[in-house]
């Protein structure tokens, strides 16, 4: 192994910025070159079935035969047109990852000639073998079908991998029964829900609204490592992160990597994945130096969410590609080094009107800011309501290891929106009595009109809050980096949309009873701010002192995944997502099994990749180095040549013994702690077996394991540094 570091850190270092041809076009010219989008559908398509089209996908309606054909020819003399050869229906299965299925549009006739062809019926469905895919109990393993359904919100796109090109066809993903087998059905369900919930709360202020878009944007954070020491290193190539590592004497502790010069070599990989995104359709605009060392991030214009999720989705796999022509690995996991901050995928959330109006966003007359403070205030009031399902959205063993170190929000579900919007919400809730003068003295005189200025001026970005208000939206921090977006914004978009039916409920109760509709709105506004006033907090997440308050003002503070999942337990949020068609009763209890279920997999992986390193590398090599200290202790002592040198050696081996000693039995009780959560039937147990019991191993395995890193000889260590890990690119 201490050969293989060294050979490692040897082809790390002949590894040179990639070549990268530099587009002769501006960015405008040749962005979205490779998605099937307007401007290839109105070249391939009659006038009529182009606007038939656009008509179905604003109306949400069913693509009828007829359609199907039509946009399915155009697929094809597109695609083939761009040296596609094979087309794939590309979903989203419930293992976090995208999958395909590539089919040739090759076909024989009736009378053997061979064809192209590339029908309705394949395009609008497909029947890909669902028996390997999460399905939480849902189907049996040997009852194999699943259907993939064509998305017609998010358009096709062109993959180019080892010089060929693939037709891709974003759907869901459903089992035979109905039941959804992804993350793109509910996401799209919650989006027609807002959308429903939002109308009309809307045309309260605006009666020309029809419809409430959901836009987001999802920034990007990870890490680059050589893929020369990634090979070296097995607990990365096998669990994504490192269990083992000192910190090394440099880590980001002096603040010079964020926002610094970009390496040359980095910089190459982020022009050459950037241009492969934007081809794709994907608005990248942002590219810079996070805070840890080798630690990165690149983000997005804001999108139709549906469209944010599946471009982030289609990114992380070309970041993935693409580093491989650099001789790069792109670490996605939240928390790949101990010691540095993790990594997030901060979600940016809004709403905005098809006038053209971001709900989240004040504007310069006091009416406007009503609206503003309605969708404002019901958010935070959703969030409160439903904190722990948020927490339960965002919940993995690997964002389990991020939150609440190293400015990652905790674990604690807190609203941040800044001290003078804090200031005009308590305002809002003190005053006993709504002014009755007519027209904007009303909204004057509650302090409204100062809410442009406070948005442009003084609004902050607290890192440590996992759910923050950012001037014209709100920014679900705590979503981990290797995560699908889908789910927590599944989560928020069914949780406001519950919440604003609520409002417009009691609003409308209270203008039956003869009270004016802004009176009536302002009242049930003010009960809002002061029923969720607990969730809002403007401090350090990370201090002691807040979970102590926390805890007084009633929070959960659920660190563990298992327990956080308990959530998709409770009746109430059953019944959430029943009632509004989101998730069926089945369909929640098998998301909740698979979840637990990845855990207990995930922590498994660990455990064993730890104790295979321990046992067959590090003790190995600490032992062989053990003997090399106690024979040159007995030379000295033959030669006459003892002294304090001597005793300190011999205090080492004494240190030594004791750490591989304790490593040994920290290993062996793991596994054997192991071997009994194994057993263990019911999946919630097992993975609280796995949290309680054998995660517990993990930090005295790894700290023994650090401090004979730090002892035994530098020519011996036989895993890849983090010194050399955090500062090669």
């Amino acid at each position: 192994m201490a050969i293989l570091r060294f050979k490692a850190l040897e082809q790390a270092s002949e590894h040179k910025p990639g070549e990268v041809e530099q587009p002769s076009q501006i960015i405008s010219e040749y962005f979205g070159e490779n998605v099937f989008g307007n401007g290839a559908l109105r070249s391939t398509m009659s006038t009529e079935n182009y606007k038939r089209l656009q008509r179905t996908i604003e109306a949400g309606e069913k693509v009828d035969r007829e359609l199907a054909d039509a946009v399915a020819a155009a697929m094809k003399t597109w695609a083939m047109s761009k040296g596609a050869t094979h087309y794939t229906h590309w979903f989203q299965p419930l293992t976090g990852a995208t999958a395909e299925k590539h089919d040739s549009f090759f076909d024989l006739s009736g009378d053997g000639e061979a064809i192209e062809t590339f029908k309705g019926s394949a395009l609008v469905q497909q029947e890909p073998d669902a028996s390997s895919f999460p399905s939480g109990g849902i189907r049996n393993t040997f009852e194999a079908r699943g259907y993939s359904a064509w998305d017609p919100s998010s358009p096709a796109f062109l993959i180019e991998n080892a010089g060929t090109r693939t037709l891709c066809i974003p759907t869901i993903f459903v089992a035979y029964t109905g039941e959804a087998l992804d993350y793109k059905t509910p996401l799209l369900k919650s989006l027609k829900l807002l959308n429903d919930a939002a109308v009309p709360v809307c045309q309260y202020f605006d009666k020309d609204v029809t419809r409430v878009n959901t836009t987001l944007g999802i920034e990007q954070e990870y890490f680059l490592v050589d893929k020369s020491l990634y090979e070296a290193r097995p607990d990365l190539v096998i669990a994504g992160r490192t269990v083992f590592g000192h910190s090394p004497a440099k880590g980001q502790q002096l603040e010079d990597h964020y926002f610094g010069s970009i390496p040359s070599r980095v910089h190459a990989y982020m022009v050459d994945f950037e241009k492969t995104a934007l081809k794709l359709g994907i608005p990248l605009r942002t590219r810079h130096n996070e805070v840890a060392p080798n630690q990165y991030e690149c983000a997005p214009t804001f999108e139709d969410a549906n469209l944010a999720v599946d471009h982030n989705q289609l990114l992380m796999d070309i970041m993935n590609r693409v580093a491989e022509r650099h001789n790069f690995k792109v670490l996605l996991h939240e928390k790949p080094f101990k010691g540095v901050n993790g990594s997030g995928k901060h979600n940016n959330w809004a709403m905005s009107t098809n006038t053209g109006v971001n709900l989240l966003s004040p504007g310069k007359r006091p009416k406007e800011n009503l609206q503003f403070l309605t969708f404002f205030i019901n958010t935070i009031k959703a969030a409160f309501t439903h904190a722990d399902l948020l927490r339960a959205s965002i919940a993995s063993a690997s964002n389990d290891h991020r939150l609440g170190a190293n400015e990652a929000p905790p674990a604690i579900m807190s609203v941040f929106i800044g001290q003078q919007l804090t200031a005009v919400l308590d305002e809002f809730e003190r005053t006993s009595k709504v002014p009755m003068e007519k027209g904007d003295n009303m909204y004057l005189k509650l302090g409204i009109d100062r809410i442009p200025e406070v948005l442009r001026d003084n609004t902050d970005r607290n890192r440590t809050s996992p759910f923050a208000f950012t001037g014209n939206k709100f920014e679900f921090r705590a979503v981990g980096s290797s995560a699908n977006s889908s789910s927590p914004m599944t989560v928020l978009n069914t949780i406001v949309a519950d919440q604003l039916l609520e409002f417009r409920k009691s609003v409308d109760e209270l203008i039956e009873t003869g009270m004016k509709k802004e009176l009536a709105i302002i009242q049930i506004l003010r009960e809002y701010v002061a029923a969720s006033k607990a969730i809002r907090f403007e401090g350090n997440g990370y201090s002691q002192e807040w979970e102590q308050e926390a805890e007084g003002r009633g929070l959960s503070n659920v660190k563990s995944t298992p327990l956080a999942l308990d959530v998709y337990s409770r009746q109430d949020v059953k019944e959430v997502f029943a009632r509004h068609g989101i998730f069926t009763e089945v369909e929640l209890e098998a998301r909740h099994e698979i979840l637990l279920e990845d855990y207990v997999k995930k922590i498994q992986i660990e455990s064993r990749i730890m104790g295979d390193l321990a046992m067959n590398h590090v003790i190995p090599t600490a032992i062989a180095y053990q003997n090399k200290l106690i024979a040159n202790v007995r030379g000295l002592k033959e030669l006459g040549l003892e002294d304090e040198y001597t005793q300190s050696t011999i205090e080492g081996i004494k240190k030594m013994s004791g750490y591989i000693s304790s490593l040994q039995k920290n290993v062996r009780d793991m596994v054997n702690s192991r071997k009994v959560a194994n057993k263990i039937e019911d999946a919630r147990e097992r993975a609280i077996m796995y949290n309680e019991q054998v995660l517990s191993y993990f930090d005295p395995i790894r700290y023994s394991v650090d401090k004979l890193e730090l002892m035994v000889d530098d020519e011996d260590w036989p895993l890849v540094k983090y010194r050399e890990l955090l500062f090669r690119h």
